[in-house]
């Protein structure tokens, strides 16, 4: 991902601005194009959003997932505009028709080649600050998943086939493969 070079800060007025087909995220105020994600990012988005959503069905449940494109607002302002490849909220009160306004309860982020400082560091410390429970990093490349248990103040490494527990839900698992 570029930073935009820009001595200003930019809006999310500035990101809806953007021409049909361009994402990009906005983090304090500095636009960070993405690229296109590529086949197996897709394959493991969809099968991890599959068995998320299967198990909240299965359940019962409250909470509400959705994939990226869906825009999340972690702070009250016009400078931060996160698209997290995989979004659980549990307080729908969070929820419009424009996406998330606050911290979802479990946010998942596929490495791409391109994104692998933003998802590790950048990403990992502004969802941290604003109250994700639970973040997630799936690294194909390396076949590991890091998982980051903010309330706990915790982080564990799993490789791809291992089951790795879901903190948000008690007795859930899933194996990345």
């Amino acid at each position: 991902m570029d930073v935009a070079k820009k001595s200003e800060f930019y809006t999310i007025e500035d990101i809806y601005a953007l021409p049909d087909g361009v994402r990009a995220e906005l983090i304090d105020g500095q636009i960070y194009y993405m690229a296109s994600p590529t086949r197996t990012h897709q394959r493991i988005l969809l099968s991890l959003s599959r068995k998320i959503a299967d198990y909240i069905d299965s359940e019962g449940g409250e909470c509400e997932i959705y994939a990226a494109p869906f825009a999340v607002f972690l702070k009250n302002d016009d400078k931060n505009y996160f698209e997290p490849d995989i979004s659980v909220i549990c307080d729908t009160s969070k929820l419009d028709e424009k996406g998330c306004h606050g911290a979802p309860d479990w946010i998942i982020e596929i490495i791409s080649p391109g994104n692998k400082e933003m998802d590790y560091y950048k990403k990992l410390f502004q969802y941290q600050a604003a109250g994700v429970r639970e973040y997630w990093i799936v690294d194909p490349i390396k076949e590991m998943v890091m998982v980051y248990q903010f309330e706990k103040e915790t982080m564990e490494q799993y490789s791809f086939g291992e089951d790795v527990s879901v903190g948000i839900y008690e007795g859930f698992s899933i194996k990345v493969q």
